[in-house]
């Protein structure tokens, strides 16, 4: 018996959401088909023209399943003629031209309750507890180190993992791809994470700001061009895009992301363009090897945790294509 979980994006408004259903087959299918789902349930169709299409794009091994042909099966949704549907934000990403092109991206969580209460405990300030060690100074590290195994089974190695500023928010990196396989990656991660805390009785939330008391939750994206890492001429260029582009990029960086975007807690302000050397309240920053060598990668720290990345690489691409 193979057993495939087709995964797919829904067409919730604002952040969409991560859907999948189990298909089995008695004998290896060799290129997996087309399965067709109820969109009319998953905010992609009208019930009376509820059929849409899972067409699988990228394969990954099943970490949570025993056994050696265990599979993840990431999929875009077309509608019932094929075409992509309104929803599929990465079929666009596919007919960019993005060689030469690195991204990674910093995710960024916060584990809460089922019913959405914070889980710091009463008494407990919530912030400073960030690459925390000890009981009272982190939550969810078991969580969080779980993921990165499961992740590596999965054959996605990350870049690391961390304890955020605010207790129970925790980051993972992924390591620097082109944006195609950069975004499937995040977007498995993600589905990792979710169903890591199914087990755990444990929710996981993407939203930029829970509290305005606290840190908000990032998706700080890291990339570099053939440009960026040859010359310091090639970082001024797009420092220069970027800046001349910053409301549109806004736009897209992620639902309610204004929340997290206010000038405080390590962030830059929401309608204001800044870069600066190793300033975190900067738009963008510039890392310290990246100074240090004049040429290499930036961080864009304005896209919001709950961040589409195909939207964002793609957004980033449009701008790089016109310096």
């Amino acid at each position: 018996m193979i057993t495939v979980e087709y995964i797919w994006l829904d067409g919730t408004t604002g952040t969409q959401q991560l859907r999948s259903k189990t298909r089995v087959f008695k004998s290896n299918p060799g290129q997996l088909p087309d399965w067709s789902f109820d969109g009319g349930s998953t905010n992609q169709a009208t019930v009376e023209q509820s059929d849409c299409i899972l067409k699988p794009v990228r394969l990954y091994t099943d970490p949570f399943r025993q056994g050696e042909e265990r599979y993840l099966a990431l999929c875009e949704v077309l509608d019932k003629f094929g075409a992509p549907h309104i929803s599929n934000t990465r079929a666009s990403l596919t007919k960019m031209h993005s060689e030469g092109t690195h991204f990674g991206f910093e995710q960024e969580y916060t584990l809460i309750q089922p019913d959405g209460a914070l889980l710091i405990p009463d008494g407990l300030e919530a912030n400073h507890y960030y690459c925390g060690v000890g009981f009272g100074k982190t939550l969810g590290r078991a969580l969080s180190d779980v993921h990165l195994e499961m992740c590596d089974k999965a054959g996605i190695t990350l870049f690391g993992s961390n304890a955020e500023v605010m207790l129970s928010q925790w980051e993972f990196q992924t390591q620097p791809e082109e944006a195609l396989k950069a975004s499937d990656d995040l977007w498995v991660s993600r589905f990792i994470l979710e169903r890591l805390g199914e087990g755990m009785e444990i929710s996981i939330s993407y939203h930029p700001k829970l509290s305005s008391e606290y840190n908000g939750a990032g998706c700080h994206t890291n990339f570099s061009t053939t440009a960026t890492r040859a010359s310091w001429d090639g970082i001024e260029d797009v420092l220069e895009a970027l800046e001349d582009t910053h409301t549109d990029h806004m736009k897209v960086y992620g639902a309610e992301n204004e929340l997290r975007m206010t000038g405080t807690c390590e962030t830059s302000k929401y309608d204001e363009f800044t870069a600066a050397e190793g300033d975190r309240t900067a738009s963008v920053r510039i890392p310290p090897a990246t100074i240090i060598n004049r040429c290499g990668y930036l961080e864009d720290r304005r896209p919001a945790a709950n961040c589409d990345p195909y939207i964002v690489t793609s957004r980033i691409l449009e701008t790089l294509i016109a310096c």
